[in-house]
């Protein structure tokens, strides 16, 4: 009768927590994000707030990395330029897999405001990069970057793990089979 008891609270009493071997590592990685920040305007000041203590951005799990091989997660913040979009890619193509992309605020989103007569202004991020978040505002308060982290650890916590790599072999397996036919 006592395991039948633990299995109903398994956290009271040094209980035993039961689970699937992909919900545990999809939960570990949604609350331990390591992310890149690509501050470029305005929006990155409001980052500032975000990190400050009255909203602790790192209560998410979210610590911030100088190196892209190091993050899990980019967040660009601002009006990306063409001279940067190139910055950009780059420092996503260096990131290991599995990798996000938040773009913070309508800059970043859609050119923001220097669209429609800016030259030089990249008419949305997701036109280099995928994009897994968007953060609205001009700039976002730091309400909407807790409701985007979310949004992305619901995102991390709902991925199937396994079933990508046996995908991923299946297509190796059809392409092996394509070049001997060959």
């Amino acid at each position: 009768m006592g395991l039948l008891n633990r299995l109903d609270d398994p956290y009271e009493g040094g209980g035993i927590v039961l689970g699937k071997v992909e919900e545990l590592l999809n939960w570990g990685r949604s609350k331990s994000d390591w992310y890149l920040h690509f501050g470029l305007a305005c929006c990155a000041i409001e980052f500032m707030a975000m990190n400050a203590s009255h909203f602790d951005f790192m209560r998410f799990g979210t610590i911030p990395r100088t190196s892209p091989r190091q993050a899990d997660f980019i967040m660009v913040t601002g009006t990306v330029t063409f001279k940067m979009a190139e910055r950009i890619k780059i420092l996503y193509e260096q990131m290991a897999e599995p990798k996000y992309v938040i773009s913070v605020g309508s800059c970043s989103n859609s050119g923001g405001p220097y669209w429609e007569h800016g030259y030089h202004v990249l008419k949305g991020v997701d036109r280099i990069i995928p994009v897994d978040v968007y953060i609205p505002g001009c700039p976002p308060r730091p309400e909407a970057f807790e409701e985007g982290m979310m949004q992305l650890q619901k995102k991390i916590n709902q991925q199937a793990i396994f079933n990508k790599r046996k995908r991923i072999e299946l297509e190796d397996s059809t392409k092996d089979e394509s070049n001997k036919e060959s």
